[in-house]
């Protein structure tokens, strides 16, 4: 449960702030942002996650100002950990609105991958995006702070 003042608390971001999802898969997109292009890279995730009978890996997804690492909810074991630098595009699909989604180049190919997310509920989702939007304004906040004395 988010208490209702949690977009103006600054404090629990910056040690990271968690939500357990359900991983459903990842897409190699064209575009490093746009709504157009995440809607299609949400749907192709979809389709073939509703295909393949598996289940899906339950993550502990955590956003900070440095940027977002998965760790398996089971095992927590470190799945991944991509640098707030890295991300270009997140958000709450329109139509699947328990999907969460963030558009993120590679570390290792180049290339940018659309990784999508479940949440249990369509407020989750719209709270894991406004809070990866926090911690890039966050970022950029410290970026500046360290960088005025320059």
């Amino acid at each position: 449960e988010l208490p209702e003042s949690w977009a103006d608390m600054q404090e629990p971001l910056l040690e990271g702030m968690c939500f357990t999802l359900k991983y459903l898969g990842m897409t190699l997109v064209e575009k490093p942002k746009g709504e157009d292009m995440a809607a299609a890279a949400i749907r192709r995730i979809v389709a073939t996650a509703r295909v393949g009978a598996r289940k899906f890996q339950k993550v502990i997804l955590t956003v900070s100002p440095r940027g977002i690492s998965l760790q398996d909810a089971d095992t927590k074991e470190m799945v991944e950990s991509i640098s707030i630098y890295r991300i270009s595009y997140c958000t709450t699909d329109k139509l699947q609105n328990k999907v969460f989604a963030y558009v993120a180049q590679s570390q290792d190919s180049g290339a940018l991958e659309c990784h999508a997310f479940l949440s249990p509920k369509k407020k989750i989702a719209q709270a894991v995006t406004l809070t990866v939007a926090q911690a890039f304004q966050m970022a950029l906040d410290l970026w500046e702070a360290a960088h005025a004395g320059r």
